[in-house]
């Protein structure tokens, strides 16, 4: 009867635990949902900013439309890719993050253009939304790693294998945003030595002169 009940108590901890597993692999699955619709509603925004910039800009460019081309073909690649998964989805938005760059340096040799108060206005709301976007990112990237951490670690292994839990993809940077600035130190020179300054010559201090001894004067013996 002993070992009956022995047998029930593990039978009812590992129910327990795997039920516990479960429920903590779900929840970090459905913060990944979360994370990457905040990616989405970033990416929706700058979407529905760049046709607006490109007509702002589009009177004024008019040896240019080949940029102009490219940021609208990229962005169209970008919103069909949008429901391809997070690599795919990365791959076009850093491409059309590359097209946007190419646009605002053109932008640059345009003086109309770098004052007119519209496109500094677009400008500065897409740059807004970049910054969103890679908060959104680190934040969707911090969510996947501890979810794919969770499901390949002991004891989760054993049920999430089992029970459809598969690794979730990364919202992965621009190769520009990956790269570490690379400094050459052989180019350096280093700092020359300041030369000590040199000691005066010491000159021994002056003895005052000296004087011969006085002679006290010498006196005739007187006569007897």
């Amino acid at each position: 009867m002993e070992l009956v009940w022995i047998v029930l108590i593990v039978l009812a901890i590992v129910v327990i635990g795997g039920i516990l597993i479960y429920n903590g692999l779900v929840q970090r699955r459905l913060r990944i949902r979360e994370a990457y619709a905040q990616i989405e509603v970033q990416l929706k925004r700058r979407w529905d900013l760049i046709p607006n910039l490109v007509n702002a800009v589009r009177g004024y460019m008019g040896f240019e439309q080949s940029v102009l081309e490219n940021v609208t073909a990229a962005r169209a690649n970008a919103v069909a890719a949008g429901s391809s998964g997070p690599a795919a989805s990365a791959q076009a938005e850093n491409a059309l993050t590359g097209t946007l760059r190419s646009l605002f340096a053109v932008v640059e040799n345009y003086p109309d253009l770098k004052s007119n108060q519209n496109v500094l206005e677009l400008q500065e709301q897409l740059t807004t939304t970049e910054n969103q976007i890679g908060f959104a990112r680190q934040h969707y990237n911090a969510t996947v790693l501890d979810y794919n951490t969770g499901i390949a670690t002991i004891p989760n292994v054993l049920i999430a294998g089992p029970l459809g839990f598969r690794p979730e993809q990364f919202f992965d940077a621009e190769p520009e945003a990956q790269q570490v600035p690379q400094v050459n130190l052989n180019n350096l020179v280093p700092p020359t030595a300041s030369p000590s300054p040199v000691a005066p010559p010491s000159v021994p201090p002056s003895m005052p002169p000296t004087n011969p001894p006085s002679t006290p004067p010498t006196v005739p013996p007187a006569a007897g």
